[in-house]
């Protein structure tokens, strides 16, 4: 698998980044920024996984993880009933384990 890269630009009024740039955001801080908050977001929405939204991050996993819940992002977000079919695995796993035994 290629590691190939995508380009686009982002736009900003010249004034706000006069106020970014007196804040101490550089374009390399923009940049940066811009993807961890970018990947932040589609993994909240669900449209990255944990791995695909490190990489958009340009980070590792536990970075990333480390980024997320510094950001108050909840890293596992499951709803009940994805939260009960989990615990059904984990149960039925425990089951076949034994079973084997």
């Amino acid at each position: 698998m290629t590691n190939r890269t995508i380009t686009f630009e982002t736009v900003i009024p010249e004034d706000v980044y006069a106020i970014l740039r007196a804040h101490g955001f550089a374009r390399a801080n923009l940049a940066e920024q811009s993807r961890r908050l970018l990947a932040t977001q589609f993994y909240r929405d669900r449209l990255l996984s944990l791995g695909q939204a490190a990489r958009v991050a340009d980070m590792s996993r536990w970075e990333f993880v480390e980024f997320l819940s510094e950001n108050d992002v909840p890293v596992i977000d499951y709803n009940e009933e994805e939260l009960d079919e989990e615990f059904a695995a984990v149960e039925m796993l425990k089951m076949q384990l034994q079973i084997s035994r």
